[in-house]
């Protein structure tokens, strides 16, 4: 019986991923059919092969090109990844291994913002980046990485810091280390992981962020691929579903592409981090 019951259970669970993976493929399969083809029926693979949705989608709107809106994207999101692990790391170090005054409230003013609903600061955040002039560029993601506004990142290392064994502390500054040398020489190393996890979440959430990037940039030669793909949606004429389908493969593709390569320290940092503290 336990054997016909696992037999049953992978069964299950097959179907099942098939369900969920399908939408998927049925993206992938109408990139290659014609925009009628695409609504005539639900199979996967197209009655004749074609480029053409990439070819034409690739051309993008207007003057803008889609290669235009994926070099915003990656001037938008490899900094603000960036700056996000460098401030999260520091902030982190100091929470989980200094004493200082207002340390607990100051921690628990951090982890209470975690609570709060994105839409509830969006507005001050609007009027403090237009007294600043940071409007239309990319300076409101690229600041609030560099101080370290992602408290959820924040939180995560200092937990993963916590589980690191205070004896290696002691030992480096024996051996003559300062403060800032433990966490280059003695942390970073062992970190590695949990900075992977923050990188990789940075990215996605970034790459894929729409309400923002629509709210701080108004330029269309400015606009990351979320934006741009939206552009192909034209409430006056036909939709062209096929070439919109292209550019979605094209815009989800660095996403699947980092998370693959680097999936064997995401789940190792999301298990420690988890566990430790």
């Amino acid at each position: 019986m336990t054997k016909r019951n696992n037999i049953l259970l992978y069964v299950f669970l097959i179907i099942f991923g098939l369900v969920l993976i399908y939408p998927f493929l049925f993206m992938i399969s109408a990139t290659f059919k014609t925009n009628e083809e695409i609504f005539t029926g639900i199979g996967l693979i197209p009655d004749h092969f074609s480029f053409e949705a990439f070819r034409n989608g690739w051309k993008g709107i207007g003057d803008t090109t889609y290669g235009m809106f994926l070099m915003n994207s990656i001037k938008l999101v490899v900094p603000t990844v960036l700056f996000t692990i460098v401030s999260s790391v520091i902030v982190a170090y100091g929470f989980a291994r200094f004493e200082f005054p207002f340390k607990k409230i100051l921690f628990g003013i951090m982890v209470a913002t975690l609570m709060l609903p994105q839409a509830v600061v969006i507005v001050p955040r609007y009027l403090l980046f237009h007294k600043l002039g940071w409007l239309d560029t990319y300076l409101p993601f690229y600041v609030p990485a560099l101080l370290a506004t992602f408290p959820f990142f924040t939180f995560m290392l200092i937990q993963f810091i916590r589980g690191l064994p205070k004896e290696l502390d002691e030992s480096a500054i024996l051996d003559g280390c300062n403060s800032f040398m433990i966490l280059t020489k003695i942390h970073l190393p062992l970190l590695k992981p949990a900075l992977i996890s923050v990188g990789i979440f940075q990215f996605m959430w970034t790459w894929n962020d729409f309400f923002n990037s629509l709210i701080y940039i108004n330029s269309v030669e400015k606009y990351p691929v979320s934006l741009g793909l939206r552009m192909f949606l034209d409430a006056e004429g036909a939709v062209t579903w096929n070439e919109i389908m292209a550019m979605s493969v094209v815009t989800i593709f660095p996403c699947v592409l980092v998370f693959f390569i680097c999936q064997k320290y995401f789940v190792s940092g999301i298990s420690t981090s988890g566990l430790k503290g």
